[in-house]
């Protein structure tokens, strides 16, 4: 099974650009890759910040531009979203609680896709209820291979203005909520807008990279009060992550969208160095 993660499109940045608009067409060429690429997906998780504003003519215009998938389309909130024009624009997206978190299990793997957007505030939130809901999750599914999806990364990446303080009582929660839960596999998250690799108390946690432009990796601290010139912002292509599952492992994939070619195929004259690689397996 191959799950295709979308993360940070924020259609509507550039309100008034229409079809134009540089991040709808940044979201065009990476649909476009997935429609052509021979990695089909399965299905396809939308990791949050799917808009700038949360506005409806934004709702209207990502799922215009996404167009129609055979296959299970799994969107969440971010903190630039908003779950009432979210839920209108995905009307079969399940919600409870006020909370657009929910599970799904395919091919033996669990799926969980947790909210963590709190109105008005720019870092995550997991509120009692939020963990409360986690914990009976995985509590009803001990033995069920699982793999969490959240917008808010519960970490700190050294991208210091992007990043939550490591004592953060959202975070904490959320570590409370899978402790002892060894069912869960993996962790990823969008928000960061850049391709990262870490651990989240003993679990790997990925984050996808953005379809709008990502965050310049940086890492020195950053003051609020002393402009240094540094880049925030930066031109790098778009990207999107892919998680295969083949029923025992987990693992991710991820690939940027530009306009270079292959500068090697799979003629008969390299079918020697495919058999040797191969060969060696066994």
């Amino acid at each position: 099974m191959l799950i295709a993660q979308l993360s940070d499109i924020h259609v509507g940045f550039e309100q008034g650009q229409g079809a134009d608009e540089l991040n709808r067409q940044r979201l065009r060429a990476v649909v476009a890759r997935l429609r052509e690429s021979p990695n089909a997906p399965d299905l396809l998780v939308l990791s949050g910040d799917l808009t700038d504003h949360g506005d409806a003519t934004s709702f209207a215009h990502l799922v215009e531009d996404l167009g129609q998938w055979p296959i299970p389309v799994l969107p969440m909130v971010g903190n630039h979203d908003s779950r009432e024009e979210l839920l209108r624009a995905f009307p079969d997206c399940p919600s409870e609680g006020g909370f657009i978190h929910y599970a799904m299990e395919s091919e033996g793997l669990r799926i969980i896709a947790l909210d963590t957007f709190e109105p008005g505030r720019h870092g995550g939130a997991f509120c009692e209820a939020r963990a409360g809901w986690l914990s009976a999750q995985l509590a009803a599914h001990p033995d069920t291979p699982t793999l969490i999806f959240m917008h808010h990364p519960p970490i700190v990446s050294g991208i210091d203005w992007m990043d939550p303080a490591p004592d953060e009582a959202w975070i904490a929660r959320f570590a409370e909520a899978i402790a002892g839960h060894d069912q869960v596999r993996a962790i990823h998250c969008g928000h960061l807008h850049r391709t990262t690799n870490a651990s989240f108390r003993g679990v790997s946690l990925g984050i996808a990279p953005s379809v709008a432009p990502p965050v310049a990796l940086d890492l020195r601290p950053i003051s609020p009060d002393a402009p240094d010139g540094r880049a925030l912002i930066t031109s790098e292509p778009p990207g999107y992550a892919l998680h295969r599952w083949d029923g025992t492992n987990l693992v991710t994939h991820y690939e940027h969208i530009g306009d270079w070619h292959a500068l090697a195929s799979y003629q008969p004259e390299l079918r020697g160095m495919v058999r040797d690689m191969i060969a060696e397996r066994s």
